[in-house]
């Protein structure tokens, strides 16, 4: 299943400008891929860095627990509520991401329990790994 960035807001609650997703572009019961398209005018690069912009790490990692959100959201248990972000293990940034980039956003819910999941979490440019990282959350109201 694909969505537009349109669809994307009915399933989470992030709003420009932290809503770091531009669409998905597939997604089944515990997996998605979803796209950042990263322009020059990006509320980060006016601090990271003037002159030399390049994505923030942190806003990496949150784009793939959005893509997280989008799957566990979309299961009708979960509808309506926030997926929190609790927690990140073995961030690994391998190359820096820059104007122009488009980033490709995979996420697997890897397990759920009760109301807390974990997932396995990994963005590319041009098919090349610029991030990794396993990402944990909890669902509530």
């Amino acid at each position: 299943m694909k969505l537009s960035l349109e669809q994307i807001k009915e399933i989470i609650p992030h709003r420009d400008p932290f809503l770091l997703l531009d669409e998905i572009i597939e997604l089944d019961t515990f997996k998605a891929i979803g796209i950042k398209h990263v322009t020059p005018d990006e509320f980060y690069f006016k601090g990271h860095f003037p002159g030399k912009p390049v994505v923030p790490g942190v806003i990496l990692v949150e784009s793939l627990a959005q893509v997280g959100a989008v799957i566990i959201l979309s299961h009708d248990k979960y509808k309506g509520k926030i997926a929190y972000f609790t927690g990140i293990k073995n961030a690994k940034f391998r190359k820096s991401v820059l104007p122009g980039d488009t980033v490709y956003l995979h996420c697997e819910v890897t397990r759920i329990k009760g109301a807390f999941g974990f997932g396995k979490a990994e963005a590319y440019v041009n098919d090349e790994l610029v991030c990794e990282a396993e990402v944990s959350f909890a669902v509530g109201a």
